[in-house]
């Protein structure tokens, strides 16, 4: 399982993994993929800092990356608008009256409240990318598209390529035009913020539109070696992954004890590859996230449309909050892809890239006994 992005990127698998969690970034590194930390996550861009020198002294010198959410155009942030003033007090109330009627408690009085992931701010987002290049990371994934044209400038000055995500064809070309070096063509099935288009349909159509000007990595629906030949045949030179590593011994965030799965980890391993809805409550723009008591409360009469984007996140940063603290797995809210119904059991990382190695190689060999 070898393509040029192999060579262009010093690693052994074309197989790179998205997450949140520095632990499993740093071992899809070491297992001979390439990791990339999720920075969303990170309000103080000194914490990022410090997480990137971890990750600099635990990938046993092998490439990572870093992945941020930073919209081509520049918003108009409020500067002297507190964003808290412009959500709806119905929105609030509704939050308060759902989580009283799913019996999760309320915060410990001497808990930090959490206000909002500042990541998905656009000038938080600048921050994690100079603080990512004055690390030796070797990628910038954008999951909002194409960074700003001076961003894709700024890494390319430090020799950092470019990722970004699309969701349709036209997308991908505006990349390309807009400087982007790889193009993750994210399909339906994927978790997180995602489009309408399947990866079956999608992937094709991306390969052909950049036409060799940009590499392409397929995304959605990719938790086996069988899918990852199947990637690789449809023209991609890598695959793309998240939802995989969720359940990887290596994902903590979230665990109650160590060495034991969290609420979230217990929900995803008893779930269906049925058990997903695209919604736009969790961030304000369409996502795939794991359907739970949760995600059906927001389709109910009385749930009001969700807020745009950074609205949405700051009303329900709280809840969150207080549901991963109750730890209470029928009431998760997580994006999570299709691919959860292959989810099955807490596997560390090094074993999941085996076995997409190993996958990969018996799809060929059983290709080349059809040929």
């Amino acid at each position: 399982m070898r393509t040029d992005l192999c060579e262009k990127f010093g690693i052994d698998h074309p197989i790179f993994g998205f997450t949140p969690s520095e632990h499993v970034a740093a071992a899809i590194s070491r297992a001979g993929g390439l990791g990339v930390l999720g920075c969303v996550r990170f309000n103080d861009p000194d914490e990022l800092d410090a997480v990137l020198d971890w990750m600099d002294a635990n990938t046993d010198g092998k490439p990572y990356g870093v992945d941020i959410v930073m919209p081509a155009k520049i918003p108009t942030e409020g500067a002297s608008t507190d964003l808290n003033e412009l959500i709806p007090a119905e929105h609030r109330a509704f939050i308060d009256r759902t989580l009283d009627q799913l019996g999760v408690p309320p915060l410990a009085e001497d808990s930090a409240r959490n206000e909002g992931v500042l990541g998905w701010l656009h000038s938080v987002a600048r921050s994690h990318v100079d603080v990512a290049l004055r690390h030796p990371i070797k990628l910038i994934a954008n999951a909002l598209g194409s960074p700003p044209n001076d961003v894709i400038a700024q890494a390319h000055e430090h020799g950092v390529p470019v990722a970004a995500l699309a969701g349709k064809a036209e997308h991908a070309r505006r990349h390309v035009e807009n400087g982007v070096d790889i193009v993750i063509a994210q399909g339906y099935e994927a978790g997180g913020h995602t489009g309408e288009i399947a990866s079956m349909v999608l992937l094709p159509e991306i390969v052909d539109a950049v036409d060799g000007s940009a590499a392409v990595l397929a995304a959605g629906g990719i938790g086996s070696g069988r899918q990852v030949a199947a990637a690789l045949a449809l023209g991609a030179q890598g695959v793309w992954m998240g939802s995989t590593w969720l359940t990887t011994a290596e994902y903590r965030l979230g665990a109650r004890e160590e060495g034991k799965p969290s609420a979230m980890q217990e929900a995803l391993l008893a779930a269906t590859s049925s058990d997903t809805v695209r919604t736009r409550i969790y961030s304000g723009k369409p996502a795939r996230l794991l359907k739970t008591k949760w995600t059906d409360a927001w389709n109910k009469p009385d749930a009001p449309d969700p807020l745009p984007m950074p609205l949405q996140n700051i009303l329900v940063s709280e809840a969150h909050q207080r549901i991963n603290t109750a730890g209470d797995p029928e009431v998760v809210a997580m994006p999570v892809g299709q691919i959860v119904g292959r989810m099955n059991a807490i596997t560390p990382v090094a074993e999941v890239i085996a076995e997409l190695v190993g996958g990969f190689d018996a799809a060929v060999d059983r290709l080349d006994e059809i040929r």
